[in-house]
């Protein structure tokens, strides 16, 4: 099954996913700096991390490089971590938070009988700013394939 979207709400882009793996795994996968960079991303993108500082309150700071070449430079700010139940940040260019720019992320994991339910929902400040990242950077076909990568790495972990 592969991961599907939701646009109904204006300001969000809903990305939803179910693993056949437990939550602790799906967790390790999301949150362990070991583990992160071997699968976050569209197909073909890879990452380099120039830190990552776990915790609330933390960075994650990289560039993702697309298959042309082209690099991207991106971090996220930690703003709440419940093991193995809920991660939220901020998403934006650079550490300094830009209000105009940034998109506030949630990621739910859901115990589903042994596997794991994963709603990931990305928050915009209005409208047009969602739409842009859909029609300028393919967000929504890039939030599938980057939960879909998910997937074969913990294939991979087990």
């Amino acid at each position: 099954m592969s991961a599907t979207s939701d646009l109904s709400n204006d300001l969000e882009i809903r990305t939803t996913r179910l693993y056949d793996a437990p939550r602790e795994l799906v967790w390790k996968a999301l949150t362990d700096p070991a583990h992160v960079d071997n699968w976050w991303g569209p197909d073909g993108f890879t990452n380099i991390t120039h830190k990552h500082d776990r915790r609330p309150g933390g960075s994650w700071v990289f560039t993702m490089r697309g298959p042309d070449g082209t690099e991207y430079p991106n971090a996220i700010t930690y703003r709440e971590m419940v093991e193995p139940e809920r991660l939220a940040f901020r998403h934006g260019a650079g550490e300094e938070e830009d209000a105009g720019a940034d998109f506030h992320t949630l990621i739910r994991l859901e115990d589903v009988g042994g596997k794991t339910l994963l709603t990931m929902t990305a928050t915009f400040k209005d409208k047009a700013a969602r739409d842009l990242v859909i029609r300028e950077y393919g967000a929504v076909e890039g939030g599938r394939q980057h939960l879909d990568k998910l997937a074969a790495y913990l294939e991979r972990m087990e």
